[in-house]
């Protein structure tokens, strides 16, 4: 039967989700997790779904793309699908095609999970490799130690701390309280949580969100930052650990975060709470001509 895109509609995020659960697994390749979904969401579900496209085949939907920006496609697929070259055809022709609606003309960017078989046959279509990112990896199966800090567990009420700590920790972030209610309110939030780290005189210093797929799947940090006035005493590492262990009690089996591979004061901060480094991994990209 021939495979068809769509998109699930606000209604059918949930589901959706729930899909790309399923799809994440410590064997597998790191790929569009429910909590990158779940990290868009802080726009609202109209935008996150208008975002959103899926490919399917008889009804069962065998990969999933999010548009993160006008010009980037991150794509998730079926285990089983990773190598299918009916299906990787299909997703290639629709990303090379602006006028099928997944991205526009113009200079734009796919994220490919390693091994997938569409990375092979965009590079035959002159697709470039664009900038390393460095996916990180800890396994949950043993115990995680004690942040050795305060913790938090944020909820409504501390959303507008939250929020000013992440827009301290980025430049040009303009995160609010606003956007963590909607994104509290989104179908992935259910398995996530947001925490805060506070100093000895109580402010808080750093924020992380946490997202799990499920009990024994892939969990995955996103966002982390500190505050820029908090930086060098460790609170990143600190977080980073109350991370993995806000997952583990989640029932995730592993925790994954991605960084810029130019960060190199992020690898560190994220290998010196225990997570290992993996095998970098790049976009693909076409020139605006």
């Amino acid at each position: 039967m021939a495979i068809e895109i769509g998109g699930p509609g606000a209604d059918g995020l949930g589901g959706l989700v729930r899909v790309l659960g399923e799809w994440q697994d410590d064997g597998g390749p790191v790929q569009l997790h429910p909590g990158d979904v779940g990290w868009f969401w802080r726009f609202g579900a109209k935008r996150t779904a208008e975002a959103t496209r899926t490919w399917s085949r008889a009804g069962k939907v065998l990969a999933v793309g999010l548009l993160d920006g006008a010009q980037l496609l991150r794509l998730a697929f079926a285990p089983e699908a990773l190598r299918e070259e009916e299906l990787a055809q299909q997703v290639v022709e629709d990303v090379s095609a602006p006028e099928r609606g997944v991205l526009p003309e113009g200079k734009a960017y796919v994220e490919v999970p390693m091994g997938a078989l569409v990375q092979d046959l965009l590079f035959k279509d002159g697709w470039e490799s664009g900038e390393p990112w460095t996916p990180l990896r800890r396994d949950l199966g043993s115990p995680v130690p004690d942040p050795g800090v305060r913790v938090e567990v944020i909820g409504p009420e501390q959303a507008h701390e939250w929020a000013e700590v992440l827009r301290a920790s980025f430049d040009g972030s303009t995160f609010t309280a606003e956007r963590w209610h909607a994104m509290a309110a989104g179908a992935p939030y259910v398995d996530a949580r947001c925490l805060a780290v506070r100093n000895e005189q109580g402010q808080a210093v750093a924020a992380v969100t946490v997202w799990s797929a499920g009990e024994g799947k892939l969990g995955l940090i996103e966002p982390m930052g500190v505050h820029r006035a908090h930086r060098g005493h460790g609170y990143g590492r600190a977080i980073t650990v109350a991370a993995a262990r806000a997952l583990q009690e989640l029932g995730s089996s592993s925790v994954v975060v991605c960084t810029p591979s130019s960060n190199i004061g992020a690898v560190a901060t994220y290998r010196s709470a225990g997570l290992e480094r993996l095998p970098e991994r790049r976009d693909l990209y076409r020139d605006a001509s």
